[in-house]
């Protein structure tokens, strides 16, 4: 059934005949958005599809696409057809199968398919194909040739996209599955026959930047050595193992700074990922722009500032005076809102000093509720404050790693303290602050008790799963089997050192070590991720306020 209105025709892989459609009428676009959620997909797909097919069917079933044209890339997208074809939502679904390769075998097939395509579409709209058109559909790619980062691995959503625009402090450039399609940059005669013209066209499709899923990836390399190329964001996509092949590759090959990210393809998980863009930007050096707030000087009136880290458990507020002192701190707990909790932090913290909000010349936010705090003059992610207040504390580390109430992280620092690499771990309570308070309600005991329990174990128990969900079960089956507390301690503190240990490996993570962050006065599992690291954790007085340390001294970066 044709649509009675100009429907656009959805394509989601570069290897589609965008031309030979639009030679025939169709309006083509990119099917690339990301839903808040997959509630309609996920009642006709399994949980393990990946979260671009599930995108796609989210799409479908909410009536927004009429006209759809996949290809036989991979298996998700024939299930994905599959699945569509069942529900009769869409007017016109098509898949185009494809070998692979680049033999001559796979190019007579692909023309065969175009043939079939060409039929198909034109019973469904009622047109016929149009030379003029055809010719006239091909538009040549823009290349950049100014300094940039790139975008590279598995395809990235519409909106996360536009983040990574608005957050990096330099061009960026998106060479991802469907947005680095490259056809026709060569238009050959216009006196060709139509199987000529076919064969030609089947030949630029293939000729392309290959993606992951072809037999011979290796024409990718072009993708990563442009000699304007400043950094990558290497994106995967939840469930699909093809790139992170490619990501190992790259890491190995290329001397620009690289950052992995992976998403579901739902918007819910942009807000996970933008602290980890920020910071990588931060680490490049491009995050201030001239003219921008935070690039202004703040004159000198009394010296001090303040660093202000708004976390998920507590907030923690340091003032430093014109020497760098310690002139007041505080932490308390998180309340209801960022904002409300940095003002009380900040005024708690003033108590008694004699000094009031006027003496201090500037304040940085730090931490998950940084950007709801409107008394800073500037946010500076927790993985760059981080780094400063460490290096601060202690020169010699080259290694942080901060468990904080809902996430963990490890970063690597260079001699002057700029981060190097970092990697962290924000999609699960496991091996968090949060993690080990359920646990020590789950065994009935308070955090200071829990904190040296493990120290005087007996048993190697192994706790099998740091899922917070799953592992408490596991925990409450140990206690039903009578292991002794101390024991599952233990247990618990080996899987998070354990989890912990995987992100210092990730980061190339070297001595000197310092763990930052509440969890530091864990003193049985510091004993343990001593143990795994086979070195000694630096733990400072102030571990708890080193986020708060370097936000103060980003804001005496400000003051002139």
């Amino acid at each position: 059934m044709q649509c009675s209105i100009q429907c656009p025709t959805y394509y989601v892989c570069k290897y589609t005949p965008v031309e030979l459609l639009s030679a025939m009428g169709a309006d083509c676009q990119t099917l690339n958005d990301m839903p808040d959620n997959f509630d309609l997909a996920e009642q006709y797909c399994g949980p393990n599809i990946c979260g671009f097919g599930k995108s796609v069917l989210e799409k479908v079933l909410t009536g927004q696409v009429h006209e759809l044209i996949l290809v036989d890339c991979c298996d998700v997208m024939r299930s994905v057809y599959d699945v569509i074809a069942a529900t009769g939502k869409v007017d016109f679904l098509y898949i185009t199968d494809m070998l692979h390769c680049y033999k001559s075998c796979a190019k007579d097939m692909l023309v065969d398919e175009l043939k079939r395509l060409i039929s198909a579409y034109g019973e469904y709209k009622g047109t016929s194909f149009s030379i003029e058109k055809f010719y006239d559909a091909f538009h040549e790619k823009h290349e950049t040739s100014l300094p940039h980062i790139e975008v590279l691995g598995a395809r990235m959503g519409t909106q996360l996209f536009d983040m990574v625009k608005d957050t990096m402090g330099i061009e960026v450039v998106n060479e991802t599955c469907v947005n680095n399609r490259r056809v026709g940059n060569v238009i050959p005669p216009a006196d060709m026959g139509m199987d000529e013209l076919l064969q030609w066209y089947a030949g630029e499709i293939f000729a392309q930047t290959p993606c992951m899923r072809m037999a011979d990836p290796t024409g990718r390399r072009r993708l990563y050595e442009d000699p304007n190329l400043r950094g990558i964001i290497y994106h995967t996509v939840k469930f699909c193992d093809f790139y992170s092949f490619e990501y190992a590759q790259i890491k190995d090959s290329v001397d620009v700074p690289i950052l992995k990210i992976e998403s579901d393809y739902t918007t819910q998980s942009t807000g996970q990922l933008k602290t980890r863009l920020e910071a990588f930007n931060e680490s490049l050096g491009f995050e201030e722009q001239p003219g921008s707030a935070d690039n202004r000087e703040i004159q000198m009136t009394r010296g001090y500032v303040a660093g202000i880290d708004s976390g998920s458990t507590s907030t923690d507020v340091v003032i430093l005076d014109k020497d760098l002192n310690i002139a007041a701190k505080t932490i308390i707990p998180t309340g209801a809102g960022a904002a409300i909790s940095a003002d009380k932090a900040l005024d708690m913290a003033l108590e008694g000093t004699g000094l009031t909000r006027e003496d201090i010349d500037a304040t940085v936010t730090t931490g998950y509720g940084r950007a709801a705090i409107e008394i800073g003059d500037k946010s500076v992610t927790e993985i760059s404050c981080h780094a400063r207040g460490a290096h601060f504390l202690d020169p010699s580390i080259r290694t942080v790693i901060d468990i904080g109430g809902q996430d963990s992280k490890v970063i690597s620092l260079d001699e002057d303290g700029n981060v190097t690499n970092f990697a962290m771990n924000d999609k699960c309570a496991a091996g968090t602050g949060r993690f080990f308070e359920m646990m020590a309600n789950t065994m009935q005991v308070s955090l200071d008790e829990f904190a040296t329990m493990g120290l005087s174990h007996k048993e190697d128990i192994t706790i099998s799963n740091t899922c917070s969900v799953f592992a408490e079960s596991e925990v409450v089956s140990l206690i039903a089997q009578n292991k002794a507390a101390n024991d599952i301690v233990y247990g618990l503190d080996k899987a998070v050192a354990t989890r912990t240990l995987g992100l210092v490996n990730r980061v190339g993570g070297t001595p000197n070590y310092m763990m930052t962050g509440g969890v530091a006065k864990n003193t049985s599992l510091v004993r343990v991720l001593e143990d795994k690291l086979n070195s000694k954790l630096v733990i400072s007085e102030h571990a708890q306020l080193c986020g708060a340390i370097g936000a103060a001294l980003y804001a005496r970066e400000m003051v002139s």
